[in-house]
Protein backbone atom coordinates (compact mmCIF):
# COMPACT_ATOMS: atom_id res chain seq x y z
CA UNK A 1 0.00 0.00 0.00
CA UNK A 2 1.31 3.45 -0.98
CA UNK A 3 0.16 6.02 1.58
CA UNK A 4 -0.24 9.58 0.30
CA UNK A 5 0.76 12.11 2.93
CA UNK A 6 -0.02 15.83 2.63
CA UNK A 7 3.64 16.51 3.27
CA UNK A 8 6.09 17.40 0.55
CA UNK A 9 6.32 14.94 -2.31
CA UNK A 10 9.28 14.81 -4.67
CA UNK A 11 9.59 14.35 -8.40
CA UNK A 12 11.14 10.96 -7.72
CA UNK A 13 8.37 9.80 -5.37
CA UNK A 14 5.76 10.59 -8.03
CA UNK A 15 7.40 8.14 -10.38
CA UNK A 16 7.71 5.56 -7.61
CA UNK A 17 4.01 5.82 -6.77
CA UNK A 18 2.82 5.65 -10.36
CA UNK A 19 5.02 2.69 -11.33
CA UNK A 20 4.24 0.70 -8.20
CA UNK A 21 1.69 -2.09 -8.39
CA UNK A 22 0.62 -1.35 -4.82
CA UNK A 23 -2.75 0.37 -4.28
CA UNK A 24 -2.82 3.98 -3.12
CA UNK A 25 -4.51 5.30 0.02
CA UNK A 26 -4.76 8.61 1.90
CA UNK A 27 -2.96 9.05 5.19
CA UNK A 28 -4.97 9.81 8.33
CA UNK A 29 -3.55 13.34 8.34
CA UNK A 30 -4.76 13.94 4.79
CA UNK A 31 -8.23 12.62 5.62
CA UNK A 32 -8.43 14.88 8.67
CA UNK A 33 -7.43 17.95 6.67
CA UNK A 34 -9.97 17.26 3.92
CA UNK A 35 -12.81 16.67 6.40
CA UNK A 36 -11.98 19.73 8.49
CA UNK A 37 -11.88 22.03 5.47
CA UNK A 38 -15.16 20.69 4.07
CA UNK A 39 -16.94 21.06 7.40
CA UNK A 40 -15.72 24.63 7.76
CA UNK A 41 -16.98 25.55 4.26
CA UNK A 42 -20.40 24.00 4.83
CA UNK A 43 -20.82 25.92 8.06
CA UNK A 44 -19.71 29.11 6.31
CA UNK A 45 -22.37 28.69 3.64
CA UNK A 46 -25.12 27.73 6.07
CA UNK A 47 -24.62 30.39 8.72
CA UNK A 48 -23.19 33.36 6.80
CA UNK A 49 -24.99 35.19 4.03
CA UNK A 50 -22.05 36.37 1.98
CA UNK A 51 -21.00 35.94 -1.62
CA UNK A 52 -18.07 33.54 -2.01
CA UNK A 53 -16.64 33.34 -5.50
CA UNK A 54 -17.32 30.04 -7.22
CA UNK A 55 -19.16 28.70 -4.18
CA UNK A 56 -22.41 30.64 -4.46
CA UNK A 57 -21.57 32.88 -7.43
CA UNK A 58 -21.03 32.40 -11.13
CA UNK A 59 -17.58 32.02 -12.65
CA UNK A 60 -15.18 34.31 -14.48
CA UNK A 61 -16.92 37.50 -15.57
CA UNK A 62 -20.14 36.10 -14.03
CA UNK A 63 -18.60 36.37 -10.57
CA UNK A 64 -21.21 38.92 -9.46
CA UNK A 65 -24.13 36.61 -10.25
CA UNK A 66 -25.39 35.16 -6.96
CA UNK A 67 -26.53 31.52 -6.97
CA UNK A 68 -29.19 30.25 -4.56
CA UNK A 69 -28.22 27.54 -2.07
CA UNK A 70 -30.66 25.13 -3.73
CA UNK A 71 -28.70 25.36 -7.00
CA UNK A 72 -25.18 24.99 -5.64
CA UNK A 73 -24.81 21.33 -6.57
CA UNK A 74 -26.20 21.92 -10.07
CA UNK A 75 -23.78 24.83 -10.45
CA UNK A 76 -20.79 22.55 -9.94
CA UNK A 77 -22.04 19.92 -12.38
CA UNK A 78 -22.72 22.59 -14.98
CA UNK A 79 -19.20 23.89 -14.48
CA UNK A 80 -17.62 20.55 -15.34
CA UNK A 81 -19.75 20.06 -18.44
CA UNK A 82 -19.45 23.60 -19.80
CA UNK A 83 -15.68 23.70 -19.39
CA UNK A 84 -15.00 20.35 -21.07
CA UNK A 85 -14.10 22.00 -24.38
CA UNK A 86 -10.80 20.30 -25.10
CA UNK A 87 -9.76 19.32 -28.58
CA UNK A 88 -6.69 18.18 -30.49
CA UNK A 89 -4.56 15.18 -29.62
CA UNK A 90 -5.26 13.09 -26.55
CA UNK A 91 -2.78 13.56 -23.71
CA UNK A 92 -0.63 10.46 -23.11
CA UNK A 93 -2.24 8.14 -20.57
CA UNK A 94 0.83 8.12 -18.34
CA UNK A 95 0.62 11.89 -18.06
CA UNK A 96 -3.10 11.76 -17.28
CA UNK A 97 -2.35 9.32 -14.48
CA UNK A 98 0.17 11.82 -13.15
CA UNK A 99 -2.45 14.57 -13.39
CA UNK A 100 -4.78 12.51 -11.20
CA UNK A 101 -2.06 11.93 -8.62
CA UNK A 102 -1.10 15.60 -8.52
CA UNK A 103 -4.74 16.64 -8.18
CA UNK A 104 -5.20 14.18 -5.29
CA UNK A 105 -2.15 15.58 -3.54
CA UNK A 106 -3.26 19.21 -4.02
CA UNK A 107 -6.73 18.51 -2.65
CA UNK A 108 -5.27 16.57 0.28
CA UNK A 109 -3.41 19.67 1.45
CA UNK A 110 -6.73 20.70 3.01
CA UNK A 111 -7.46 24.13 1.54
CA UNK A 112 -9.91 23.26 -1.26
CA UNK A 113 -13.14 22.35 0.53
CA UNK A 114 -13.91 19.13 -1.34
CA UNK A 115 -15.67 16.06 -0.02
CA UNK A 116 -13.54 13.16 1.11
CA UNK A 117 -15.40 10.84 -1.26
CA UNK A 118 -14.43 13.01 -4.22
CA UNK A 119 -10.74 12.61 -3.46
CA UNK A 120 -11.25 8.92 -2.75
CA UNK A 121 -12.88 8.45 -6.14
CA UNK A 122 -9.80 9.93 -7.83
CA UNK A 123 -7.76 7.38 -5.90
CA UNK A 124 -10.15 4.67 -7.11
CA UNK A 125 -9.42 5.75 -10.67
CA UNK A 126 -5.70 5.24 -10.14
CA UNK A 127 -6.14 1.94 -8.33
CA UNK A 128 -8.54 0.60 -10.97
CA UNK A 129 -6.52 2.11 -13.84
CA UNK A 130 -9.47 4.16 -15.07
CA UNK A 131 -7.85 6.94 -17.09
CA UNK A 132 -9.98 9.88 -18.28
CA UNK A 133 -9.61 11.05 -21.87
CA UNK A 134 -7.93 14.47 -21.74
CA UNK A 135 -7.12 16.65 -24.72
CA UNK A 136 -3.97 18.70 -25.25
CA UNK A 137 -5.64 21.87 -26.55
CA UNK A 138 -7.95 24.15 -24.61
CA UNK A 139 -6.05 25.52 -21.62
CA UNK A 140 -4.80 29.10 -21.35
CA UNK A 141 -2.80 28.19 -18.25
CA UNK A 142 -4.26 31.04 -16.23
CA UNK A 143 -7.35 29.98 -14.26
CA UNK A 144 -5.40 26.80 -14.01
CA UNK A 145 -5.87 24.16 -16.67
CA UNK A 146 -9.65 24.54 -16.87
CA UNK A 147 -10.45 22.50 -19.95
CA UNK A 148 -8.03 19.57 -19.39
CA UNK A 149 -9.08 19.32 -15.75
CA UNK A 150 -12.75 19.40 -16.76
CA UNK A 151 -12.16 16.34 -18.93
CA UNK A 152 -10.18 14.75 -16.09
CA UNK A 153 -13.08 15.33 -13.70
CA UNK A 154 -16.10 14.47 -15.86
CA UNK A 155 -15.89 10.73 -15.10
CA UNK A 156 -16.36 11.55 -11.40
CA UNK A 157 -19.96 12.42 -12.21
CA UNK A 158 -20.35 9.59 -14.71
CA UNK A 159 -19.77 11.65 -17.83
CA UNK A 160 -17.07 11.86 -20.47
CA UNK A 161 -14.80 9.08 -21.67
CA UNK A 162 -12.10 6.96 -20.10
CA UNK A 163 -9.53 4.37 -21.04
CA UNK A 164 -10.19 1.11 -19.24
CA UNK A 165 -8.50 -2.18 -20.01
CA UNK A 166 -6.91 -0.62 -23.10
CA UNK A 167 -10.27 0.47 -24.51
CA UNK A 168 -11.81 3.92 -24.81
CA UNK A 169 -15.26 3.74 -23.28
CA UNK A 170 -18.00 5.88 -21.80
CA UNK A 171 -17.26 6.69 -18.18
CA UNK A 172 -20.81 5.81 -17.17
CA UNK A 173 -20.37 2.25 -18.46
CA UNK A 174 -17.05 1.76 -16.69
CA UNK A 175 -18.34 3.11 -13.38
CA UNK A 176 -21.26 0.70 -13.53
CA UNK A 177 -18.97 -2.20 -14.43
CA UNK A 178 -16.60 -1.47 -11.55
CA UNK A 179 -19.33 -0.74 -9.04
CA UNK A 180 -18.38 2.91 -8.55
CA UNK A 181 -21.24 5.36 -8.07
CA UNK A 182 -21.06 8.81 -9.69
CA UNK A 183 -20.18 11.57 -7.25
CA UNK A 184 -22.79 14.24 -6.44
CA UNK A 185 -20.64 17.32 -6.32
CA UNK A 186 -21.32 19.81 -3.57
CA UNK A 187 -20.60 23.52 -3.36
CA UNK A 188 -17.17 24.64 -4.59
CA UNK A 189 -16.09 21.13 -5.66
CA UNK A 190 -16.31 21.68 -9.39
CA UNK A 191 -14.15 24.75 -9.10
CA UNK A 192 -11.65 22.93 -6.87
CA UNK A 193 -11.36 20.23 -9.51
CA UNK A 194 -11.05 22.57 -12.49
CA UNK A 195 -8.85 25.29 -11.01
CA UNK A 196 -5.28 24.08 -10.69
CA UNK A 197 -2.12 23.56 -12.68
CA UNK A 198 -2.04 19.77 -12.83
CA UNK A 199 -1.93 19.54 -16.64
CA UNK A 200 1.08 21.86 -16.88
CA UNK A 201 2.63 20.26 -13.81
CA UNK A 202 2.30 16.69 -15.07
CA UNK A 203 3.90 17.60 -18.39
CA UNK A 204 6.63 19.51 -16.59
CA UNK A 205 7.45 16.74 -14.13
CA UNK A 206 7.56 14.17 -16.93
CA UNK A 207 9.76 16.36 -19.14
CA UNK A 208 12.13 17.10 -16.26
CA UNK A 209 12.53 13.39 -15.62
CA UNK A 210 13.14 12.73 -19.32
CA UNK A 211 15.55 15.68 -19.54
CA UNK A 212 17.63 14.31 -16.68
CA UNK A 213 17.88 10.99 -18.49
CA UNK A 214 18.70 12.66 -21.80
CA UNK A 215 21.48 14.88 -20.45
CA UNK A 216 23.16 11.74 -19.13
CA UNK A 217 22.62 9.99 -22.45
CA UNK A 218 23.95 13.02 -24.33
CA UNK A 219 27.12 13.03 -22.23
CA UNK A 220 27.79 9.37 -23.02
CA UNK A 221 27.11 9.74 -26.74
CA UNK A 222 29.27 12.88 -26.82
CA UNK A 223 32.14 10.83 -25.38
CA UNK A 224 31.75 8.38 -28.21
CA UNK A 225 31.86 11.28 -30.68
CA UNK A 226 34.93 12.75 -28.98
CA UNK A 227 36.92 9.60 -29.69
CA UNK A 228 35.34 9.12 -33.10
CA UNK A 229 36.63 12.60 -34.06
CA UNK A 230 39.98 11.98 -32.33
CA UNK A 231 39.53 14.94 -29.98
CA UNK A 232 41.87 16.36 -27.36
CA UNK A 233 41.16 15.97 -23.64
CA UNK A 234 42.29 19.42 -22.49
CA UNK A 235 38.78 20.88 -22.53
CA UNK A 236 37.69 18.59 -19.71
CA UNK A 237 40.62 19.23 -17.39
CA UNK A 238 39.52 19.97 -13.82
CA UNK A 239 41.57 23.19 -13.72
CA UNK A 240 39.58 24.62 -16.64
CA UNK A 241 36.33 24.04 -14.78
CA UNK A 242 37.59 25.42 -11.47
CA UNK A 243 38.25 28.85 -12.92
CA UNK A 244 34.66 28.99 -14.24
CA UNK A 245 32.84 26.87 -11.68
CA UNK A 246 29.25 26.75 -12.88
CA UNK A 247 27.64 23.74 -11.24
CA UNK A 248 26.46 22.15 -14.49
CA UNK A 249 29.76 22.72 -16.27
CA UNK A 250 31.67 21.13 -13.39
CA UNK A 251 29.26 18.19 -13.32
CA UNK A 252 29.38 17.53 -17.06
CA UNK A 253 33.18 17.77 -17.25
CA UNK A 254 33.51 15.35 -14.35
CA UNK A 255 31.11 12.99 -16.09
CA UNK A 256 33.11 13.16 -19.33
CA UNK A 257 36.35 12.45 -17.46
CA UNK A 258 34.76 9.48 -15.72
CA UNK A 259 33.37 8.04 -18.94
CA UNK A 260 36.33 8.39 -21.28
CA UNK A 261 39.57 9.00 -19.39
CA UNK A 262 40.81 5.40 -19.90
CA UNK A 263 40.39 5.54 -23.68
CA UNK A 264 43.35 4.64 -25.89
CA UNK A 265 42.12 7.08 -28.51
CA UNK A 266 41.80 10.06 -26.20
CA UNK A 267 45.26 9.42 -24.77
CA UNK A 268 47.11 9.19 -28.07
CA UNK A 269 49.14 12.17 -29.27
CA UNK A 270 47.20 14.67 -31.39
CA UNK A 271 48.50 16.61 -34.37
CA UNK A 272 45.73 19.23 -34.28
CA UNK A 273 45.78 22.13 -31.83
CA UNK A 274 42.07 22.61 -31.15
CA UNK A 275 38.73 20.95 -31.67
CA UNK A 276 35.52 22.54 -32.99
CA UNK A 277 33.27 24.12 -30.38
CA UNK A 278 30.70 21.31 -30.57
CA UNK A 279 33.35 19.05 -28.99
CA UNK A 280 35.48 21.51 -27.06
CA UNK A 281 32.56 23.27 -25.37
CA UNK A 282 30.58 20.21 -24.27
CA UNK A 283 30.96 21.08 -20.56
CA UNK A 284 29.80 24.64 -21.14
CA UNK A 285 26.81 23.82 -23.36
CA UNK A 286 25.66 20.55 -21.79
CA UNK A 287 26.38 22.04 -18.39
CA UNK A 288 24.15 25.06 -19.00
CA UNK A 289 21.33 22.72 -19.99
CA UNK A 290 21.93 20.66 -16.86
CA UNK A 291 21.72 23.80 -14.72
CA UNK A 292 18.47 24.77 -16.40
CA UNK A 293 16.95 21.35 -15.78
CA UNK A 294 17.66 21.61 -12.07
CA UNK A 295 16.41 25.19 -11.85
CA UNK A 296 13.13 24.23 -13.49
CA UNK A 297 12.91 21.12 -11.29
CA UNK A 298 12.91 23.35 -8.20
CA UNK A 299 10.07 25.43 -9.65
CA UNK A 300 7.98 22.34 -10.27
CA UNK A 301 8.82 20.83 -6.89
CA UNK A 302 7.34 23.94 -5.29
CA UNK A 303 4.32 23.83 -7.59
CA UNK A 304 3.30 20.22 -7.01
CA UNK A 305 3.35 20.87 -3.26
CA UNK A 306 1.13 23.95 -3.58
CA UNK A 307 -2.58 24.74 -3.46
CA UNK A 308 -3.49 26.11 -6.88
CA UNK A 309 -7.29 26.26 -6.93
CA UNK A 310 -9.48 29.26 -6.08
CA UNK A 311 -10.90 30.39 -3.74
CA UNK A 312 -8.51 29.09 -1.10
CA UNK A 313 -9.93 28.09 2.27
CA UNK A 314 -8.18 28.62 5.61
CA UNK A 315 -10.31 27.01 8.34
CA UNK A 316 -7.94 27.83 11.18
CA UNK A 317 -7.79 31.51 10.21
CA UNK A 318 -11.53 31.64 9.36
CA UNK A 319 -10.82 32.97 5.86
CA UNK A 320 -11.96 32.18 2.34
CA UNK A 321 -9.76 34.14 -0.03
CA UNK A 322 -10.18 34.59 -3.77
CA UNK A 323 -6.80 35.15 -5.40
CA UNK A 324 -4.62 33.90 -8.25
CA UNK A 325 -2.63 30.82 -7.24
CA UNK A 326 -3.95 29.06 -10.33
CA UNK A 327 -2.00 31.36 -12.68
CA UNK A 328 0.58 29.30 -14.54
CA UNK A 329 3.22 31.97 -15.11
CA UNK A 330 5.97 30.33 -12.97
CA UNK A 331 5.42 27.10 -14.87
CA UNK A 332 5.11 28.71 -18.30
CA UNK A 333 8.43 30.50 -17.89
CA UNK A 334 10.08 27.32 -16.60
CA UNK A 335 8.67 25.22 -19.43
CA UNK A 336 9.87 27.74 -22.02
CA UNK A 337 13.31 27.90 -20.38
CA UNK A 338 13.63 24.12 -20.41
CA UNK A 339 12.48 23.98 -24.02
CA UNK A 340 15.28 26.36 -25.05
CA UNK A 341 17.87 24.48 -23.00
CA UNK A 342 16.91 21.07 -24.38
CA UNK A 343 16.74 22.40 -27.94
CA UNK A 344 20.35 23.51 -27.54
CA UNK A 345 21.30 20.00 -26.45
CA UNK A 346 19.99 18.82 -29.81
CA UNK A 347 21.61 21.72 -31.63
CA UNK A 348 25.14 20.88 -30.49
CA UNK A 349 24.54 17.16 -31.03
CA UNK A 350 23.68 17.72 -34.69
CA UNK A 351 26.85 19.79 -35.11
CA UNK A 352 28.95 16.86 -33.89
CA UNK A 353 27.13 14.60 -36.34
CA UNK A 354 27.94 17.05 -39.14
CA UNK A 355 31.64 17.13 -38.21
CA UNK A 356 31.85 13.33 -38.11
CA UNK A 357 30.59 12.90 -41.69
CA UNK A 358 32.65 15.79 -43.11
CA UNK A 359 35.65 13.68 -44.17
CA UNK A 360 38.09 15.24 -41.70
CA UNK A 361 40.71 13.65 -39.41
CA UNK A 362 41.26 10.52 -41.46
CA UNK A 363 37.56 9.64 -41.54
CA UNK A 364 36.06 8.89 -44.97
CA UNK A 365 33.43 11.29 -46.29
CA UNK A 366 30.01 10.31 -44.93
CA UNK A 367 31.66 7.44 -43.04
CA UNK A 368 31.46 4.92 -45.86
CA UNK A 369 34.35 3.09 -47.48
CA UNK A 370 33.36 3.85 -51.06
CA UNK A 371 31.79 7.35 -51.05
CA UNK A 372 30.18 8.27 -54.32
CA UNK A 373 28.79 4.86 -55.10
CA UNK A 374 27.47 4.88 -51.53
CA UNK A 375 26.01 7.91 -49.72
CA UNK A 376 26.68 6.41 -46.31
CA UNK A 377 25.50 8.65 -43.48
CA UNK A 378 24.98 11.75 -45.61
CA UNK A 379 21.21 11.92 -45.22
CA UNK A 380 20.74 11.08 -41.51
CA UNK A 381 22.46 14.42 -40.88
CA UNK A 382 19.79 16.05 -43.06
CA UNK A 383 17.18 14.43 -40.85
CA UNK A 384 18.87 15.66 -37.69
CA UNK A 385 19.14 19.15 -39.15
CA UNK A 386 15.44 19.25 -39.98
CA UNK A 387 14.53 18.19 -36.46
CA UNK A 388 16.89 20.76 -34.95
CA UNK A 389 15.19 23.42 -37.07
CA UNK A 390 11.77 22.30 -35.85
CA UNK A 391 12.99 22.55 -32.26
CA UNK A 392 14.09 26.13 -32.88
CA UNK A 393 10.58 26.92 -34.08
CA UNK A 394 9.03 25.16 -31.10
CA UNK A 395 11.30 27.07 -28.72
CA UNK A 396 9.53 30.36 -29.37
CA UNK A 397 8.26 31.13 -25.85
CA UNK A 398 4.57 30.60 -25.17
CA UNK A 399 4.80 32.68 -22.00
CA UNK A 400 5.29 35.94 -23.90
CA UNK A 401 1.81 35.62 -25.37
CA UNK A 402 -1.50 36.47 -23.73
CA UNK A 403 -5.08 36.62 -25.01
CA UNK A 404 -7.89 38.25 -23.05
CA UNK A 405 -10.70 35.88 -22.04
CA UNK A 406 -13.93 35.82 -20.00
CA UNK A 407 -15.07 39.30 -21.04
CA UNK A 408 -11.87 40.87 -19.78
CA UNK A 409 -12.00 39.40 -16.27
CA UNK A 410 -9.16 37.05 -17.16
CA UNK A 411 -7.08 39.63 -18.96
CA UNK A 412 -3.63 38.06 -18.65
CA UNK A 413 -2.94 34.38 -19.23
CA UNK A 414 0.28 32.34 -19.15
CA UNK A 415 -0.21 29.98 -22.12
CA UNK A 416 1.69 27.48 -20.00
CA UNK A 417 -0.29 24.52 -21.33
CA UNK A 418 0.89 25.29 -24.86
CA UNK A 419 4.44 25.56 -23.50
CA UNK A 420 4.02 22.15 -21.86
CA UNK A 421 2.77 20.40 -24.98
CA UNK A 422 5.50 21.74 -27.25
CA UNK A 423 8.19 20.98 -24.65
CA UNK A 424 7.20 17.33 -24.79
CA UNK A 425 7.58 17.42 -28.58
CA UNK A 426 11.05 18.94 -28.19
CA UNK A 427 12.02 16.20 -25.72
CA UNK A 428 10.90 13.54 -28.20
CA UNK A 429 12.87 15.30 -30.92
CA UNK A 430 16.01 15.31 -28.78
CA UNK A 431 15.80 11.54 -28.52
CA UNK A 432 15.83 11.35 -32.32
CA UNK A 433 18.72 13.79 -32.73
CA UNK A 434 20.85 11.98 -30.15
CA UNK A 435 19.97 8.67 -31.79
CA UNK A 436 21.36 9.94 -35.09
CA UNK A 437 24.55 11.11 -33.38
CA UNK A 438 24.86 7.66 -31.78
CA UNK A 439 24.40 5.97 -35.14
CA UNK A 440 27.04 8.24 -36.64
CA UNK A 441 29.55 8.02 -33.80
CA UNK A 442 29.49 4.21 -33.69
CA UNK A 443 30.09 4.13 -37.43
CA UNK A 444 32.99 6.56 -37.11
CA UNK A 445 34.58 4.55 -34.30
CA UNK A 446 34.85 1.61 -36.70
CA UNK A 447 37.46 3.60 -38.61
CA UNK A 448 39.59 4.10 -35.48
CA UNK A 449 40.27 0.42 -35.04
CA UNK A 450 42.37 -1.27 -33.76
CA UNK A 451 42.49 1.54 -31.18
CA UNK A 452 39.75 1.32 -28.58
CA UNK A 453 37.79 3.82 -26.60
CA UNK A 454 37.08 3.61 -22.85
CA UNK A 455 35.52 0.60 -21.19
CA UNK A 456 32.21 2.44 -20.78
CA UNK A 457 32.10 3.61 -24.39
CA UNK A 458 33.09 0.18 -25.69
CA UNK A 459 30.31 -1.37 -23.60
CA UNK A 460 27.76 0.97 -25.15
CA UNK A 461 29.26 0.36 -28.60
CA UNK A 462 29.08 -3.44 -28.26
CA UNK A 463 25.50 -3.35 -26.98
CA UNK A 464 24.43 -1.02 -29.77
CA UNK A 465 26.04 -3.26 -32.37
CA UNK A 466 23.71 -6.07 -31.30
CA UNK A 467 20.88 -3.95 -32.68
CA UNK A 468 22.51 -2.00 -35.52
CA UNK A 469 25.42 -3.50 -37.51
CA UNK A 470 28.14 -1.46 -39.18
CA UNK A 471 27.11 0.15 -42.46
CA UNK A 472 29.35 -1.27 -45.23
CA UNK A 473 27.13 -0.29 -48.15
CA UNK A 474 23.95 1.71 -48.61
CA UNK A 475 20.80 0.29 -47.08
CA UNK A 476 17.46 1.66 -45.84
CA UNK A 477 18.70 3.68 -42.90
CA UNK A 478 15.32 4.62 -41.49
CA UNK A 479 15.22 1.22 -39.84
CA UNK A 480 18.63 1.80 -38.29
CA UNK A 481 17.47 5.20 -37.06
CA UNK A 482 14.37 3.69 -35.48
CA UNK A 483 16.48 1.07 -33.70
CA UNK A 484 18.84 3.77 -32.53
CA UNK A 485 15.91 5.83 -31.21
CA UNK A 486 14.68 2.81 -29.30
CA UNK A 487 18.18 2.38 -27.85
CA UNK A 488 18.23 5.99 -26.67
CA UNK A 489 14.70 5.73 -25.24
CA UNK A 490 15.80 2.71 -23.23
CA UNK A 491 18.43 4.92 -21.64
CA UNK A 492 22.18 4.66 -21.34
CA UNK A 493 21.86 3.82 -17.64
CA UNK A 494 19.78 0.74 -18.45
CA UNK A 495 22.33 -0.27 -21.08
CA UNK A 496 25.20 -0.02 -18.62
CA UNK A 497 23.23 -1.86 -15.93
CA UNK A 498 22.26 -4.71 -18.27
Amino acid sequence: MKILHPDKITLESIQDILTSESPIALSETAIERILRCRQYLEEKIEFEDQAIYGVNTGFGSLCDERISNSDLEKLQENLLMSHACGTGDEAPKELVRMMILLKIHALALGHSGVQLQTVQRLIDFLNEDIIPVVFTQGSLGASGDLSPLAHLSLPLIGKGEVFYKNEKRLASEVLEETGLQPIRLKSKEGLALLNGTQFMSAYGVYCIQKSRELINTANHIACMSLDAFDCKFDSFNLHIQQVRPHRGQMKVAESIRRIISDSEIIQQEKIHVQDPYSFRCIPQVHGATDDTIEYVAQTFLTEINSVTDNPTIFPKEDMVLSAGNFHGQPLALGLDFLAIAMAELGNISERRTYQLISGQRDLPAFLISNPGLHSGLMIPQYTAASIVSQNKQLSTPSSIDSIVSSNGQEDHVSMGANAAVKLLKIIENIERILAIELLTATQALEFRRPLTSSDIVENIFATFRKHVPMITEDRMLYKDIEKSIAFVKNGIKNTLDA
